[in-house]
């Protein structure tokens, strides 16, 4: 019993050293738990009217940057893939450009010979049509001269014999000259 004598006793001294103390600090027991009321509604208020909803925000803003992330890979992705691709039609069209230079090459080439043989052709046409003139013309100019020729044979037998010559012997007399001039030739 000593024992609860000096628990109580000790339980007293403690409650006026704890009344001590509160009235040293200016703390009154109906005021505090007034307080205490008032600050766990208010905590309560917030928590339910401010914090969650930021809370949600939060998350929200959180889930939208995991999206913007995710989404900004993705477009890495289709980006890199984009650029293969522009590269590959690239070089496909480069390949294109070459192939079709030179085939425009093969064809100005083949065209340039055939235009060179047509040329040569034409060249050769011509230089069989100027010999084919040429020999025309120097049998025109033979002709010519083997009528001049037996013109003048005819007129110089004339004087030379003094006589006047008939058609027919003048047609004789040009017909053995043209047969001695082309003998002669």
């Amino acid at each position: 019993m000593l024992s609860n004598t000096i628990l109580l006793a000790n339980l007293a001294a403690e409650e006026t050293a704890n009344q001590d103390l509160l009235t040293t600090f200016g703390v009154s027991l109906p005021h505090f738990i007034s307080q205490f009321i008032v600050f766990g509604i208010l905590c309560a208020v917030l928590y339910k009217y401010a914090f969650n909803p930021i809370l949600t925000v939060l998350d929200e803003r959180r889930n939208t940057i995991k999206d913007s992330l995710d989404n900004a890979e993705k477009i890495k992705a289709e980006l890199a893939a984009a650029e293969a691709t522009r590269k590959e039609i690239i070089q496909k069209a480069n390949e294109q450009a070459t192939a079709l230079i030179n085939d425009a090459q093969k064809a100005a080439a083949v065209q340039g010979e055939r235009r060179l043989q047509e040329a040569v052709a034409q060249a050769e046409q011509l230089i069989a049509k100027a010999h084919e003139a040429t020999a025309l013309d120097r049998e025109r100019m033979l002709t010519e001269l083997k009528q001049e020729v037996a013109k003048l044979v005819i007129e110089t037998t004339a004087k030379v014999s003094g006589k006047v010559l008939t058609a027919d012997d003048q047609t004789r007399l040009n017909e053995e000259t043209v047969r001695q001039i082309a003998n002669q030739n």
